[in-house]
């Protein structure tokens, strides 16, 4: 669009280059390729490639690569424009050349007034602005003229929404509205497809038919009436696609000079036939066909579009005879450049002569080949590869050699069933291909393996008759065995054997897939194939759940039953390496001596825990257990364990059969590499009770006899006499190591401030009114109605959520304004609405990590919610608000955000305050601020 700007492209064109000035009456190098080295350059390179290239398309990778873009994430074309047309007058405002250096303002920039009238006085407020494009809003219209009238109308400030009057020194009624003072040669109107959806907090598209026409004229809406201001269409911009965030971009752009319209469509450009704009298939979008919208019938010079979101218009009066001529140093390098395209299109038309010539010796080869290629009757054959044949046949480059070693089974022969994956040819072919291309190995008449072809006879007899043996087993079970002439075989392997033969027999018949390595290049990897032979392994075969581990017959009688050898017989045609055990065969010795010694141990346990029970017997039902916080009048001594050990102890009371013993008192884990004690005494009775038990000394003396102890930990207390008992003091054995206290709280606070998918609560905080009085009573959080409990009751830990919260799962990187789109989410308030706060702390910086803001798992986020706008339309009058997007960073297109938003953008709020406005418009640019991109609107 812009290179059919002749104007725009003449400028440039002006622009030095670094380039021309190296090379002035030199010529450019020719040793490396030109490399531009700025944006202008860039441009001036691309514009002259365009021009005179023979390419059918240019790539613009290294403008791209320049600007820093990133063409994996679609981005708005509006904002781009702006930012770029904002870089490029930056650029040339530092131009000698005024033909230059004002080409921005003389093509693109226009002049409007905001005014506003005091209904009292007549006075009369007047801001002039300059503007690049208009943009206008679509909802609810069908025309874009009447898109323009509505830019344009005049509103009242009335009520709340005073104007205040610098004359009348007051708040006083008046009228506000825009004047356009001038247009510009290029008239760019961008209409508002985007906007944001309330209700899913997503941006969304428009896709209503707006009608435009092919002449515009512009002086109803201007000012002053005197002058030209017929325009004519020079191009539209479409976004096809019904989603604001996916869609695909297509040009149609009208050459001046030629009147012809062309629609660009990435590498594939399109001439329009009889000079007319046509919108085909652009208009088409992917929704079900009850929601399709019927076209609106367009007359002659009109046009109606749902995809069209970028109108550019010229004055009708430009002249289109302007000649634009590249310069000398452009047009070496697009020769240059055309000389290697030219240089490529011959490589590409040699390689095509010597594919042709290689094809024509190939079908003559395959001609002479193709006759002789099957075996007659009665004469000599070989076997080979039906896929490689299949590429002789097709491609035209030779094959690789001859791979048969995929058809091959474990004896080295041609294995039965790959027989469908060769094909028979003559031997006289066979030498040809063996001789050329080699490989290997040749399998002749010979190669089929006879000890395969009767195994598969095997399995597909036995597959066959397995139903009828299923029965005749059946009925021989219903038999009582006599004597010792019967076999021992597993209940379950009895329960399962049909359904194990069956898979047994698969499982041989799929081994012809994996018995080898590949199959002309499909090989199987060697890891995988050991990891298959090992989990089949692991699986138990028929009657191997009767097998000890000894690999003896098992000595429970309960898990097997006796079979008849008849039946035996038939089972063993089906499982041929299944164990053996004859009736009168003895069970394991070792498991035998090992069953006494089990039962023996079993009984020494019960004994050992019921002593234990018994002596412990405080220990055991946590009754009269000491507490720290109250501590018991009868001592001056309590002892700790770990509460690892009273939790293991007690397992092995409870179920001595099935846990081991406790044999020793493990209190290392609660000291320090220094012998010292972790815990303070103020810990002990708040969080680290939960680690630690206390016991009394009576208890401990039979501690120390049953079981081994490591340290011993014990807590003193002194009291003066005829002190307050409040004042005593408490002293441990060992002591305190304070420096490894100090670690252990450290890394406490690390590992609260480095978690991962924690869980926090979301308490939505809600303003009531009462009906009496129309007091406010305000919702307090949960840490304000936990209810009083009684002293020495243990209280859980675990949060349990009330009406009005949430629970969100976060990491301790994540920004604060990632966690207000999760709020937003949850609770459907903006995340410029939420006001959020922790222990009476404000979470106002959006930049910040849920970690540096003291957030940790389990906690309560308080979310105050301001009061929505009453009304919805007037607040979009304001601003259309957009999702946090990651926009345009490169370097090129970094710009301050309020330099791109027009003053009826930040001046126009219709039926809302000022202030109101202001402020909310400054939060928002405030979080969009670190980088963020905008749609522009």
């Amino acid at each position: 669009m812009w290179f059919l700007n002749l104007e725009l492209r003449q400028a440039l064109y002006l622009c030095p280059s670094t380039c021309s000035e190296r090379t002035a009456g030199e010529g450019v190098p020719k040793d490396k390729d030109y490399e531009p080295q700025t944006i202008c350059e860039h441009l001036q390179y691309l514009f002259a490639l365009l021009q005179n290239s023979k390419r059918r398309y240019i790539d613009p990778s290294g403008f791209v690569k320049a600007l820093g873009l990133d063409t994996g994430q679609q981005q708005d074309a509006q904002e781009f424009s702006k930012l770029f047309m904002s870089l490029l007058e930056d650029t040339l405002s530092k131009q000698k050349n005024p033909d230059v250096r004002n080409i921005v303002q003389k093509q693109f920039c226009g002049e409007y007034a905001y005014v506003t009238v005091c209904n009292q006085c007549g006075r009369e407020s007047k801001l002039v602005s300059k503007f690049y494009e208009l943009e206008l809003n679509i909802q609810g219209h069908k025309q874009l003229t009447d898109c323009i009238t509505e830019f344009l109308k005049e509103e009242k400030l009335e009520g709340d929404n005073r104007y205040f009057c610098e004359t009348c020194q007051s708040k006083q009624n008046a009228t506000r509205k825009i004047r356009l003072l001038s247009l510009p040669c290029t008239l760019n109107l961008q209409l508002m497809r985007f906007v944001f959806d309330r209700q899913t907090g997503h941006k969304k598209k428009l896709n209503t038919y707006i009608g435009f026409s092919e002449l515009l004229d512009m002086e109803p809406f201007m000012e002053q009436k005197s002058g030209v201001y017929v325009y004519e269409l020079s191009a539209v911009l479409i976004h096809r696609g019904v989603s604001a965030y996916s869609g695909h971009y297509i040009a149609h752009v009208k050459d001046p000079q030629t009147g012809e319209w062309y629609k660009f469509n990435d590498e594939d450009i399109e001439k329009m036939e009889g000079k007319k704009l046509q919108l085909g298939i652009e208009e088409d979008l992917a929704e079900p066909s009850k929601s399709q919208t019927r076209k609106p019938k367009c007359g002659k010079g009109t046009h109606c579009s749902r995809n069209a979101y970028m109108l550019v218009y010229r004055l009708q009066t430009r002249e289109k005879s302007l000649t634009v001529e590249v310069p000398a140093f452009l047009q070496e390098l697009v020769e240059r450049d055309n000389c290697k395209f030219e240089e490529w299109c011959n490589e590409m038309a040699e390689m095509r002569k010597q594919s042709v010539a290689r094809g024509k010796i190939k079908h003559e080869e395959v001609k002479e080949l193709y006759q002789r290629l099957p075996a007659e009757a009665g004469s000599p054959y070989d076997f080979i590869s039906l896929e490689w044949l299949q590429k002789w046949l097709d491609e035209s480059t030779p094959p690789k050699p001859i791979d048969n070693t995929a058809c091959l089974c474990s004896h080295g022969k041609l294995h039965p069933d790959k027989i469908c994956l060769m094909k028979r040819i003559s031997e006289y072919v066979a030498d040809f291909f063996y001789r050329r291309y080699g490989g290997g190995p040749r399998l002749n008449v010979k190669a089929l393996c006879k000890d395969c072809v009767v195994e598969r006879c095997r399995i597909l007899r036995l597959k066959n008759q397995l139903n009828e043996d299923y029965k005749t087993v059946t009925n021989l079970l219903k038999i009582t065995v006599k004597g010792n002439d019967g076999f021992w075989v597993g209940k379950a392997s009895l329960r399962s054997w049909r359904q194990l033969a069956l898979e047994q027999l698969n499982e041989q018949d799929e081994d012809a897939e994996h018995s080898n390595g590949k199959m002309n290049g499909n090989a199987q990897n060697k890891d995988e194939l050991n990891e298959e032979k090992r989990e089949e392994e692991e699986e138990l075969n028929f009657n191997e759940d009767i097998v000890c581990p000894h690999g003896d017959l098992c000595i429970s009688e309960n898990e097997r039953r006796v079979v008849s050898k008849e039946a035996w017989k038939k089972l063993k045609q089906y499982f041929p390496k299944a164990p053996e055990f004859p009736n009168n065969k003895e069970c394991c010795s070792q498991c035998k001596i090992l069953e006494r010694e089990g039962e023996e141990n079993e009984a020494l346990h019960k004994m050992m825990a019921s002593e234990q029970k018994t002596s412990l017997q405080n220990l055991f039902h946590d009754k009269c257990r000491p507490c720290l916080g109250s501590w018991p009048q009868e001592t001056d001594e309590l002892y700790i364990v770990s509460q690892f050990f009273v939790e293991e102890w007690r397992k092995f009371v409870r179920r001595p059969t099935r846990c081991s013993p406790v044999s020793s008192v493990g209190n290392s884990a609660l000291l320090c590499p220094h012998g010292g004690l972790m815990f303070t005494y103020a810990s002990m009775t708040k969080e680290d009770s939960k680690l630690i038990a206390l016991i009394w000394p009576s208890e401990w003396e039979r501690i120390q006899k049953l079981f081994v102890v490591d340290h011993v930990i014990k807590i003193t207390r002194t009291e003066a006499a005829g002190a307050d008992p409040e004042s005593a003091l408490y002293t441990s054995e060992p002591k305190l190591c304070p420096e490894c206290r100090e670690g252990l709280l450290c890394q406490q606070q690390r590992d609260l401030r480095e978690y991962t998918q924690a869980t926090i609560y979301i308490h939505k905080v809600v303003d009531n009114k009462k009906t009496n009085g129309g007091a406010k009573r305000q919702k307090i959080s949960h840490q304000n109605y936990i209810t009083y409990q009684k002293q020495g009751i243990r209280r859980s830990t675990r949060h349990r959520k009330v009406r009005g919260e949430k629970a969100l799962l976060v990491s301790a990187n994540q920004t604060l304004k990632e966690l207000k789109i999760q709020i937003m989410h949850a609770f459907s308030v903006a995340p410029f609405d939420q006001n959020l706060s922790i222990d009476g702390k404000i979470l106002s910086d959006d930049t910040a990590t849920l970690g540096s803001l003291g957030v940790i798992p389990e906690s309560v986020i308080l979310l105050k919610a301001d009061e929505p706008i009453a009304d919805y339309a007037a607040m979009d009058d304001v601003m259309q608000v957009c999702m946090p997007e990651e926009g345009f960073k490169g370097e090129s297109l970094s710009f301050p955000f309020f330099f791109f938003f027009s003053p009826p953008f930040i001046l126009s709020p219709r039926k809302v305050q000022l202030h109101l406005a202001s402020f909310v418009i400054f939060r928002w640019l405030s979080s969009c601020s670190s980088g963020t991109g905008l749609l522009g609107h």
